[in-house]
C-alpha cells in the first residue's frame, strides 16, 4: 500500500476542476496555507466539507496543495485550487504584512468573497491578518467603526453569544452599543431567540461596580440601546447562561478565551486519566474530548468576525482537519441564517434610535 508521500507523485493526475455548487450553493474560500498544520490538515478539512456538498476553493501554493489532494482521494469532489503565495505569519504586523504580501493566501481568499466567487472565507492563520483582510477588502457594515470577534463560545451556555473576544482590546464605552446590536442580531438569526437579553460582564452586579469604561458602557446600554439590557453579570453567571449576549472589551474577552482553552485542556487530561481505569482508554478519551469541545466551542467550530460585509471565520492555529471542517460548517450556517443582513438591520435600528446624540460614523460614537 502506498504511503501519503509515495502517492504524492500522482498529484498531477488529480481532477480538481470545480463541479457546480450543491443545491444550497455554498462556496467557501479556504486559506490552505494558514495554520500550524497547513496545508495537510487544512486540505483534509476542506475535503470533509466537500464530501458534505460544499464547493471548496483551496487558496494557496498549488505545488503544496496538490499532493495532499492526491493522497486523500479528492478526485471528483467539488474542489478547486486558487493560486496564491504563502501565509502571513503570526509574528508579522498584520497591516504591514498585507502591504508587503498582496498575494498572501488570506488576502486572495478574502478577495474571492469580495468578488462574489465565494460565500465565506475560513482561515486557521493569523487572526490579526484575517481581521485586517476582512476590514480592508470587505469593509465594515454601515454605522459601524470596527468589527468584533465572537459567537457562542461555551457549550455549557449554548444560548449565549460572547462579544468581543479579541478584536477591540481598547474599546470605548459607546462602542458597546455596536457590540450589543451585533450580539442581538446574531442571537436572533443564529440562535433563533426572539428577544435576547443583553448583559455587561463585570466584577459585580451593581451599576457602581467596575472600571470607568464599564460604568460608562453600562449607562450607554441602559439609556440608549433600546435593547433588552438586564445589567451586569459576573463571569460565573455568564457561564450559567444568565444572558443571551454577554459583552466585554476584547482584552477581557480574549483573556477569558485563552483561560477557557487552558482549563479545557487541563480538565480533559485529568478526566481522561481518572476514567481510563474504569472505562478503558478509548471511552475515557472520547468523554474527555467531548468535555474539551464543550468548553472550547470557538476552537472547535471557529470564531466569526462579525460586522464586516461578508462571512469570515477564523480558527485556532493548531487546528486539525475536524476543526477546519467545523469552521466551514459554522460559515455555512451563518450563510443560511443570512447573518450579514441581520446584523445590518440591527445596526441601522440602534443607529436610528441614537441619531440625535451620536455622529453618523457609528451607532455609539
Amino acid at each position: 500500500m502506498n504511503t501519503r508521500r509515495d502517492r504524492a507523485a500522482d498529484a498531477e493526475d488529480v481532477n480538481v476542476t470545480p463541479t457546480p455548487p450543491d443545491a444550497r450553493g455554498f462556496r467557501v474560500a479556504l486559506d490552505a496555507m494558514g495554520g500550524d498544520h497547513a496545508p495537510e490538515e487544512i486540505v483534509r478539512g476542506g475535503i470533509a466539507a466537500a464530501r458534505e456538498g460544499a464547493t471548496v476553493l483551496l487558496v494557496g501554493v498549488p505545488e503544496r496543495i496538490q499532493p495532499e489532494l492526491a493522497a486523500d482521494g479528492a478526485d471528483g469532489l467539488p474542489i478547486s485550487i486558487v493560486p496564491s503565495d504563502d501565509a502571513i505569519d503570526e509574528a508579522e504586523q498584520p497591516a504591514l504584512a498585507l502591504r508587503r504580501k498582496p498575494r498572501a493566501s488570506v488576502l486572495v481568499a478574502t478577495g474571492l468573497v469580495k468578488e462574489g466567487a465565494a460565500d465565506a472565507v475560513v482561515s486557521m492563520g493569523s487572526t490579526g491578518a484575517t481581521m485586517a483582510s476582512a476590514h480592508f477588502l470587505l469593509g465594515t457594515q454601515e454605522n459601524l467603526d470596527r468589527p468584533v470577534l465572537g459567537g457562542p463560545a461555551l457549550g455549557y451556555a449554548p444560548n449565549t453569544i460572547w462579544l468581543d473576544m479579541g478584536a477591540n482590546v481598547d474599546a470605548r464605552p459607546p462602542q458597546f452599543l455596536d457590540f450589543a446590536a451585533i450580539g442581538v442580531a446574531t442571537a436572533r438569526a443564529y440562535l433563533e431567540i426572539e428577544n435576547p437579553t443583553v448583559a455587561l460582564l463585570n466584577v459585580g452586579e451593581e451599576s457602581t461596580k467596575g472600571s470607568r469604561q464599564v460604568k460608562e458602557a453600562y449607562t450607554a446600554l441602559q439609556t440608549r440601546s433600546g435593547l433588552n439590557f438586564i445589567g451586569n453579570v459576573e463571569a460565573h453567571e455568564a457561564v450559567q447562561g444568565k444572558a443571551n449576549v454577554v459583552l466585554s472589551d476584547g482584552f477581557v474577552g480574549n483573556a477569558l478565551l485563552k483561560y477557557s482553552e487552558g482549563l479545557g485542556v487541563a480538565i480533559a487530561r485529568d478526566l481522561g486519566e481518572r476514567l481510563a481505569p474504569e472505562l478503558g482508554p478509548d471511552r475515557a478519551r472520547d468523554i474527555a474530548g467531548d468535555v474539551f469541545r464543550k468548553i472550547n466551542v470557538l476552537e472547535t467550530a471557529g470564531g466569526p468576525i462579525l460586522g464586516v460585509n461578508g462571512i469570515v471565520i477564523v480558527g485556532h492555529g493548531r487546528a486539525r482537519a475536524p476543526m477546519v471542517h467545523g469552521a466551514i460548517r459554522t460559515a455555512r450556517l451563518l450563510k443560511e441564517h443570512d447573518i450579514v443582513a441581520a446584523i445590518q438591520a440591527e445596526l441601522s435600528a440602534i443607529h436610528a434610535r441614537n441619531q440625535s446624540t451620536a455622529p453618523a460614523g457609528s451607532a455609539g460614537a
